[in-house]
């Protein structure tokens, strides 16, 4: 059965540079596209994963960044699907002192682990998480921890392209490799 993939944008979306933007135009996978993406309400969000999920079937796995990575946490505890796998890149400390006030809805980061394989990516200079941070969500969640050095926030400001690492480790949820 062929594994979907499908992606879940932080708060702002992902504009055309994006690498998640530019992985949907080359390689066709589906945007989880939420109704507010400048003022989100995290029961809104975690419901619109809830309903690409149940469209999509249980072969998928998720890309998701920043805010979209808490979003697919609380989603975790709450839902009884099942996914393949979730790459979670840069996510967002929502506790952290000076984190948007649109999205003061998801905190407390969710941190329990989470029911499927995943991957944590997180840059040595993200202003949205500190590196140690991200890796106290990565083990709080049982994920695979990859630093990936100084990138940002591993978005389009970054200037990743096609990011061809990112790539790498959605292939190796998609394709269930051993290497987790």
């Amino acid at each position: 059965m062929e594994v979907k993939v499908l992606t879940a944008p932080g708060l702002y979306g992902s504009g055309p540079l994006h690498w998640q933007s530019i992985w949907e135009k080359t390689s066709g996978y589906k945007r989880i596209d939420q109704q507010n993406w400048d003022a989100p309400v995290m029961t809104e969000w975690v419901k619109t994963i809830e309903d690409a999920v149940a469209e999509a079937g249980p072969d998928v796995v998720i890309a998701a960044h920043s805010l979209g990575c808490i979003a697919l946490a609380y989603w975790a505890q709450q839902t009884k699907l099942t996914i393949k796998g979730a790459l979670l890149v840069a996510p967002a400390d929502t506790e952290r002192p000076g984190f948007p006030a649109a999205a003061r809805g998801f905190a407390p980061v969710p941190l329990k682990p989470l029911p499927f394989k995943s991957i944590v990516v997180s840059s040595t200079n993200d202003e949205y998480a500190s590196l140690e941070r991200a890796r106290f969500f990565a083990d709080a969640w049982g994920s695979r921890f990859v630093n990936a050095g100084p990138k940002g926030h591993i978005n389009a400001d970054s200037n990743l392209g096609e990011w061809p690492k990112g790539q790498i480790l959605l292939g190796e949820l998609v394709r269930n490799w051993e290497t987790l």
